[in-house]
């Protein structure tokens, strides 16, 4: 025989197991579509055919539309996440510290990891092999290549190191050319445009460089490294803190387990140069937003 309480007990069961589903499709009534956007570290049609198999990946895991979007440059993924039209975006560690700082609410997730299971990269400058210099302060009245005012290996690690050299790139270089990519970079080198660019350089078997080499884009023996910069920590995805807990979660859980659930998308990416992405968070990157606090202090004095 049922008492009142335990109809009501069932009733609450039922509300609840009826609501639980109904809970689980909100966010997705609230994001009918994703977008995922990445930075311009080479040209387009290289990003679109890295990054789509991981965007269908993440559709088919998520349940929802994933759009990728390639931003026009670094500032633009900054801003697109500050206006929360970027829910997930793959930065590097500059342009992250930078949205943290220009107040968008952002949180890193996932780091990329080497092959060696280390969680870095290096900021080299290169020159053409035939060139006749030997190190950076050689190249007085030449034209110097960066990438990006947001971009870590191509700009601020850059600038500090040269600050380091008693260098101001200003007035020691003829011209400071952004190129806007670090392909860019390169091909402005290759072409004579400028005689030194600054690139990301993980180790002797990948770099910007190499993955050009594999598109057939350079010749790795074409160029010289004459600066190689302490460990700069790697590259974060990061997506905008005030999405569903529970959307973040399968966010996690769908690019941290890529390797074992889709190893061809995320062979797609980095060709078999790169390790598992693993967990990472904000504070892995508090030094970077001091180097950047420390740029920005060097424009300011410059510009004063």
């Amino acid at each position: 025989m049922l008492t009142r309480r335990h109809t009501l007990k069932l009733a609450a069961a039922g509300l609840a197991a009826s609501a639980l589903p109904a809970f689980a499709q909100d966010w997705k009534a609230k994001y009918p579509e994703l977008v995922f956007a990445i930075i311009p570290a080479e040209n387009a049609s290289g990003v679109t055919e890295r990054y789509t198999p991981f965007v269908n990946y993440l559709s088919k895991e998520l349940g929802t539309k994933v759009t990728l979007r390639i931003a026009n440059d670094y500032a633009a993924i900054i801003e697109g996440q500050r206006a929360g039209n970027i829910h997930i975006a793959s930065y590097g560690p500059s342009s992250f510290a930078r949205a943290r700082m220009t107040g968008a609410k952002v949180d890193a997730f996932a780091i990329e990891t080497n092959l060696d299971g280390t969680k870095g990269y290096h900021s080299v400058f290169y020159v053409k092999k035939d060139s006749p210099f030997q190190k950076v302060e050689d190249l007085k009245g030449k034209n110097l290549g960066l990438v990006d005012p947001n971009s870590t290996s191509g700009n601020n690690v850059p600038r500090f190191a040269l600050n380091g050299m008693k260098i101001e790139p200003e007035t020691f270089f003829s011209k400071v050319v952004y190129t806007g990519s670090h392909e860019n970079a390169i091909i402005a080198l290759q072409q004579g445009t400028v005689d030194v660019a600054a690139n990301w350089w993980n180790d002797e078997q990948e770099s910007n460089l190499q993955r050009m080499v594999r598109k057939n884009m350079a010749k790795a023996e074409d160029f010289r490294i004459i600066y190689k910069s302490e460990q700069i920590v790697n590259s974060p995805l990061a997506y905008l803190t005030d999405l569903p807990e529970e959307l973040k979660a399968k966010i996690r859980d769908a690019v941290l387990n890529i390797t074992t659930k889709d190893k061809a998308a995320f062979d797609k990416i980095y060709e078999g140069k790169q390790g598992p992405l693993v967990a990472v968070d904000n504070k892995a990157y508090d030094p970077i937003i001091e180097l950047n606090k420390f740029v920005d202090d060097l424009r300011k004095k410059k510009s004063s």
